[in-house]
């Protein structure tokens, strides 16, 4: 077999076969195919496209590639949930607690941010004293005790995976379909969940810019994930807007527990019932989804999530007696105008945060885990001339950029019209 072959062929547009798909994500593993090689083979993808089959095969590939992870000594129903990143989205530290707390096993690998959307992991290690690192024996062990655990992801799961994702960063060959869709499912695959649920994000401050391209996405994943044995079905929710009211990692923490604690934001509490009841129902816990979102939000309120929570942290080492501190300088943003908040531009708060010290422009760049945004009107709100917007905490100076960033993102109008924050929910 030969790579040249393959790439002519997706160049011209011919459907490859599961032989040529393995051999070519094998041989680049191995380091037999070079990097200009397999770039020019992503860019064919990305002009020509992959049907169904292909796709699945590829993640297929790309799955075998290193270590799959195996959760059959963890006893009950292994359940997990993957975001396709936003801004806010702090809904894992909601969702993962309140899924144990119903007696469904959370094994759960996270990754960190970059740019501007935010990473789980990232959240937790600003927890003192919290451990993401833990043996396959401590983790399953854990699991089986409390029902949750969450911890980065190992070294060997999916390396063709991160092989090819840094060729497409630099090669303009990220925004194909297939490429993402194989690249989530593998990992997610490789993480040994039995039923999993997809929060596609859609708007702003998502990946997927519109709703037509997330329903492609998030129906090719749904079938890639079926077609390999699964339980897969995907939610899409808007990202137009930050998600709750906080940006930023110790931030989003304390807004995770006060939502926990059942006095969160509308729109975070809302999307973490509903993802929650449907991967409940997903795997068989309740006979209707109308149960399991009436046990969700019961869990909500009697502190049975919060207490997951705790114990999840207090296991791997972490101590949270008080919320996470703040960054040590903080700026207020003030209305300019009277008005309605009509709408926040979630690109530009993510973006702003990361200036702050937030996030990270390269996965070698440090975070300032104290750095952040908290706003304090959401769409809908009634706003008042000088009356308070947001406020900024940071340990650096702040810049014109950060703050013209900032007012730009809060639009003030003379009234608002309400969006779903559940778009669609795509099943198998």
């Amino acid at each position: 077999m030969n790579i040249i072959e393959i790439i002519e062929k997706k160049r011209d547009k011919q459907k490859l076969t599961k032989a040529e798909i393995n051999y070519f994500i094998s041989d680049y593993v191995n380091g037999k195919i070079k990097d200009y090689q397999a770039s020019s083979l992503l860019m064919a993808i990305c002009l020509n496209g992959m049907d169904e089959e292909e796709t699945t095969i590829l993640t297929e590939a790309m799955l075998n590639s290193g270590d799959i992870f195996d959760l059959s000594k963890i006893e009950g129903i292994k359940v997990d949930k993957h975001s396709t990143g936003g801004v806010g989205d702090k809904v894992t530290l909601i969702v993962a607690p309140l899924l144990a707390s119903l007696g469904l096993k959370v094994a759960k690998m996270s990754g960190r941010g970059l740019g501007h959307t935010g990473g789980t992991i990232d959240k937790l290690e600003g927890i003192p004293g919290f451990q993401t690192s833990l043996t396959k024996d401590q983790f399953i062990n854990q699991v089986n005790d409390i029902s949750l655990a969450i911890i980065g992801q190992t070294g060997n799961l999916v390396p063709a995976d991160k092989m090819l994702y840094a060729l497409r960063d630099v090669t303009g060959t990220v925004s194909s379909i297939p490429l993402i869709a194989s690249s989530i499912m593998s990992k997610k695959l490789a993480s040994g969940a039995e039923v999993i649920i997809l929060d596609v994000k859609v708007g702003k401050g998502a990946f997927m810019k519109t709703v037509k391209e997330a329903i492609e996405l998030a129906n090719l994943m749904v079938k890639i994930g079926t077609n390999i044995g699964r339980k897969v079905m995907a939610i899409l929710t808007s990202m137009d807007s930050p998600l709750g009211n906080s940006v930023g990692n110790n931030l989003e923490v304390n807004e995770a527990l006060l939502t926990l604690k059942g006095k969160g934001a509308i729109d975070l509490t809302s999307i973490s019932i509903e993802i929650s009841a449907h991967l409940a129902y997903l795997a068989g816990k309740f006979e209707s989804l109308k149960m399991a979102r009436q046990k969700v939000e019961e869990n909500l309120k009697n502190g049975k999530a919060l207490n997951s929570f705790i114990q999840m942290i207090k296991a791997q080492g972490g101590n949270l007696t008080k919320d996470l501190e703040k960054a040590s300088k903080h700026y207020s943003i003030n209305a300019k105008i009277k008005g309605v908040v009509s709408a926040i531009d979630s690109l530009k708060i993510g973006q702003a945060a990361m200036l702050l010290g937030a996030g990270r422009m390269t996965k070698e760049d440090e975070i300032d885990y104290k750095a952040g945004i908290i706003i304090n009107k959401k769409p809908g709100d009634k706003i008042e001339v000088n009356e308070n917007l947001c406020d900024l905490y940071t340990n650096k100076e702040l810049n014109d950029e950060v703050k013209e960033l900032v007012e730009s993102a809060f639009h003030i109008a003379k009234s608002y019209k309400e969006e779903p924050l559940i778009i669609k929910i795509i099943e198998s």
